[in-house]
């Protein structure tokens, strides 16, 4: 089967030339020097594929030019990136390798892979960052389907990150409809403050950039508000791509330069509180657009008006249905399946090939509003979450009796990952902490640790979460 990613890339590379397509705090590509150093990187991955096989590079790094680099020389090449969060720790990042039957990595050279990795390539990485080895597990590659020409990640309902496939045709339309459903156009300079693997990104702000001949401008490190602001004013930036907990920090800290020629930011992954998007919007003289996306299925909804409360009219080529079996959609720009995880994407697909999304919410006037989660997946900060997955490795601490993590009220309002164990002497909330960040990346250790006896049920024997929350309160106000 053709390809559809390494031309929809080439054409847009070649019709805007010596536009700028993509900067970051060191370096600031042309169209065409970026198709230059595309194919020169391309070239370099040949040796390594085998007769009748399509390479397997996993992306384990943050935003630079050089991953876009990296991402488009995998493309042109004929291989498959597997685009992995940089925030996975060892642990899940040697889960994918093996499940996945991943060939190369490409990562920073500080970056802790030896878990995973045999030796460095020989082939020059792609820029600052290295590419190495695989090394070789028992467990065959699962096969990939035909028509698979990305694969991203998701946390799911088996306790680590699942792979979903996507098609070309897939990740095109998911670009092609985003620019149509959002007025990107030439003219946009897109400042870009999440990563590149994440899907309010990797939708909104790589190929969908690229199509209309828009700039690109990624930033490493800490997204700061004064990180913030010096890059919109280095890039005179017309959109601002985050996540919620930034538009929050700006607030918090009534941060107001560097908006001056912002038009639209844009936020999802998690909901923006409406205070939140009012305050932010009277400080900046910048509306906040709600986007609305599941990895599974692609953008879905934009809020164009941004002013508005809700996140937006569905996105072309998007059917969404809210009723009382949840938020169900169908899109353009869909996935295929868990590669990692037989069967477990095609149970969650209706009679009419709609995805449940595991959200619920209605539709009024044709704008979706969010209500609350039918599943037990918990979203923070726009990454979700299993809570079995956490409360499972809490249970692997000595002096713990139960465990059970959920989804509670941060300090600010915010939604946070929380645990409430019932402990023996020994264990304290620092020594859990440490355990947890010993084996989970950052952003899955609980924010919140709360000790008790025993872990308080309702009338049928379960955990009861109402009174686990009331504990946390009380804790909280003593």
């Amino acid at each position: 089967m053709n390809a559809v990613l390494p031309d929809a890339f080439a054409d847009a590379l070649a019709r805007h030339g010596d536009r700028v397509a993509v900067t970051d705090a060191d370096t600031s590509l042309s169209y065409a020097e970026l198709a230059d150093r595309a194919r020169a990187a391309a070239d370099r991955l040949a040796p390594h594929r085998a007769a009748g096989e399509r390479l397997r590079i996993g992306f384990y790094a943050a935003n630079s030019t050089d991953y876009v680099v990296g991402y488009l020389a995998a493309l042109f090449a004929g291989a498959v990136p597997f685009l992995a969060d940089s925030a996975f720790g060892p642990f899940e990042l040697a889960r994918i390798a093996e499940d996945c039957g991943l060939d190369l990595l490409v990562h920073a050279p500080d970056a802790d892979v030896e878990q995973v990795t045999e030796q460095a390539t020989g082939a020059g990485g792609f820029g600052r960052l290295a590419v190495s080895r695989v090394r070789r597990f028992d467990t065959p590659a699962p096969p990939l389907l035909p028509d698979t020409e990305v694969c991203r990640f998701t946390s799911g309902s088996t306790g680590w990150p699942n792979c979903i496939e996507f098609s070309g045709t897939a990740v095109l339309a998911a670009a092609r409809n985003w620019v149509e459903g959002t007025g990107l156009s030439a003219r946009d300079r897109i400042a870009c403050l999440a990563a590149l693997s994440n899907g309010l990104a990797f939708n909104t702000s790589l190929l969908a950039a690229f199509l209309p001949g828009a700039s690109l401008h990624l930033s490493r490190g800490l997204p700061t508000a004064s990180r913030i602001v010096r890059l919109l004013e280095s890039t005179g930036a017309t959109r601002l791509v985050a996540f919620p907990a930034l538009y929050e920090s700006i607030v918090r800290r009534s941060s107001t330069g560097g908006f001056a020629g912002v038009r639209a930011a844009i936020s999802s992954g998690a909901p923006l509180r409406d205070s939140v998007r009012a305050e932010f919007t009277r400080l900046t003289g910048v509306p906040i657009h709600n986007y609305y996306g599941v990895a599974e299925a692609g953008p879905l909804t934009f809020a164009a008006d941004g002013t508005g409360t809700g996140l937006g009219t569905p996105l072309p080529g998007v059917e969404l249905i809210a009723d009382e079996e949840g938020l169900r959609v169908r899109s353009e720009s869909m996935g295929s399946r868990y590669l990692n995880a037989p069967g477990v994407f095609e149970a969650r697909i209706d009679g009419e090939g709609r995805y449940r999304t595991g959200d619920q919410g209605h539709l009024l006037d044709g704008v979706l509003h969010l209500t609350g989660r039918t599943g037990r997946l918990v979203n923070v900060g726009g990454r979700k979450i299993d809570p079995i997955e956490i409360a499972e490795v809490l249970r692997q601490a000595p002096g713990v009796l139960d465990v059970v993590a959920f989804e509670a009220e941060g300090r600010h309002g915010d939604p946070v990952l929380a645990a409430v164990l019932a402990v023996e002497a020994g264990p304290t909330v620092q020594s859990l902490r440490a355990h947890c960040a010993a084996l989970l990346p950052s952003f899955k250790v609980p924010a919140v640790f709360h000790l008790v006896d025993r872990i308080p049920v309702n009338s049928i024997g379960k955990p009861s979460v109402e009174r686990l929350r009331r504990l946390l309160a009380e804790a909280r106000s003593n």
